[in-house]
């Protein structure tokens, strides 16, 4: 069986719920609950405190864990001013240096709207934007770290598969962080059968190779939706009339051999669903066998 990776991204309200105060008692909380993963959150900012990041990073490679990063929400590859998408390639420098700090190695990228440009346009300042980026990175000494390019959840959003895919082929450092729920949101409910989830695998594979679909990043968390934009909110695994749901992605992991990262978005309960979506990829490995 290969080696998965399954967290939550942040702290889970079970974290405070334990007693747990400090961001440095992260990694004992994550062996609590048999997780070997987190998503460490820099949505609405990066900032991050050396001696916090020195000890996670010591603690995280002592108990074998792993780290990514998510980089700030308003980072817009495609925006049409070229002043916001300079910014993008800061608010990504940024990152990847918070991510070297706390050993990290794999940062989430949000990629925008379309606004009022055709996909098509949209997706060409984004190609721009990233290849800037990765140009910095490398001028910076961070070339080691994995931009990961996140497929959306709203309609009007870059961001579809095929898109990011597209995003990914410009470079072999790029990898996809693919959202399932952000996939079946968008869709308004086309991502819940294996056929669905396998499609997803077969678009992967044929556009970037197997190397890379073996090591794909994830999110995953069931999402509500409205028909007119797409993703509404996060919900928990609990909740059983929005998908997706994890089955038929832990066979797939399975038939393809992959050991990707999944990082779990549920509201409050990321850590337990985290867990149920580890149990679950067990049992189906179990019956593999």
């Amino acid at each position: 069986m290969e080696q998965i990776w399954f967290g939550p991204a942040g702290t889970a309200d079970s974290f405070a719920a334990m007693g747990y105060k400090k961001t440095t008692q992260i990694p004992e909380y994550l062996e609590r609950m048999g997780l070997n993963a987190f998503e460490y959150q820099c949505g609405r900012g990066v900032r991050v405190n050396e001696n916090t990041a020195a000890s996670l990073k010591k603690s995280f490679a002592e108990k074998g864990l792993r780290m990514s990063l998510h980089a700030p929400y308003y980072i817009s590859l495609s925006s049409l001013e070229e002043e916001k998408r300079q910014g993008s390639v800061r608010y990504i420098l940024e990152s990847a240096a918070a991510a070297k700090l706390l050993g990290a190695d794999r940062i989430v990228v949000h990629t925008g709207s379309c606004a009022k440009l055709s996909r098509a346009d949209a997706l060409e300042l984004a190609k721009g934007t990233i290849r800037a980026a990765l140009a910095a990175l490398e001028t910076e000494g961070l070339s080691d770290i994995t931009v990961c390019p996140e497929t959306m959840g709203k309609i009007n959003q870059l961001g579809t598969l095929e898109e990011v895919l597209e995003l990914c082929s410009i470079d072999d450092r790029l990898l996809p962080c693919i959202d399932w729920g952000h996939l079946n949101a968008r869709t308004l409910g086309k991502m819940t059968t294996p056929a669905e989830f396998e499609e997803a695998f077969r678009l992967f594979d044929n556009k970037l190779g197997r190397d890379r679909l073996r090591v794909f990043h994830s999110h995953f968390s069931r999402i509500e939706y409205t028909e007119n934009g797409g993703e509404k909110k996060h919900l928990t695994f609990a909740d059983q009339q929005y998908g997706p749901w994890f089955e038929p992605l832990a066979e797939l992991i399975l038939k393809y051999g992959c050991s990707p990262v999944i990082i779990c978005e549920s509201a409050g309960t990321q850590s337990e669903d985290a867990a149920a979506m580890r149990d679950q990829y067990r049992a189906a490995a179990e019956r593999k066998e």
